[in-house]
């Protein structure tokens, strides 16, 4: 059975606010705003070329327990140039660290930022990805 991580319910303290700080900060792209059911209004944003969106909701209790504003850290977004990610997002008014080399191999740069509710990111620089879109991994895997 194969299972895709497709969204990411992300709590923040204003839909609106939050909405506003993915799209034009960080650059997603804005998939749906609206009501959704009576009372409940899901934003769903995707970055550029993922597979994975971030859904931002106000007035739905989940079931399993509905997150705190600004609880979650360690998402990571994925570039191939993090110079280049670094000098576009700080364009837009992101306020992002310089990226930070780890180690020499490729995937060990990153970089960090936090929404205005204090969720945590890391952006981390995979210069494979260039050549080898995870897309297309995946579907060489499915063929074997």
């Amino acid at each position: 059975m194969d299972m895709t991580l497709e969204v990411i319910l992300l709590p923040v303290s204003d839909v609106d606010r939050a909405k506003e700080f993915y799209r034009d900060k960080v650059g997603f792209h804005v998939d749906l705003d609206g009501e959704v059911m009576e009372g409940v209004r899901i934003v769903q944003l995707t970055p550029p070329g993922s597979g994975c969106s971030i859904a931002l909701v106000d007035g739905l209790q989940v079931p399993t327990g509905t997150p705190r504003p600004g609880t979650y850290h360690g998402m990571q977004l994925c570039v191939t140039d993090a110079k280049a990610a670094h000098e576009e997002l700080t364009a837009r008014g992101l306020e992002v660290t310089e990226p930070q080399q780890f180690a020499p191999q490729d995937g060990a740069t990153f970089m960090y930022f936090k929404d205005p509710d204090g969720n945590g990111w890391a952006i981390q620089e995979y210069r494979k990805r260039e050549t080898e879109p995870l897309h297309q991994v995946l579907a060489q895997l499915r063929g074997k």
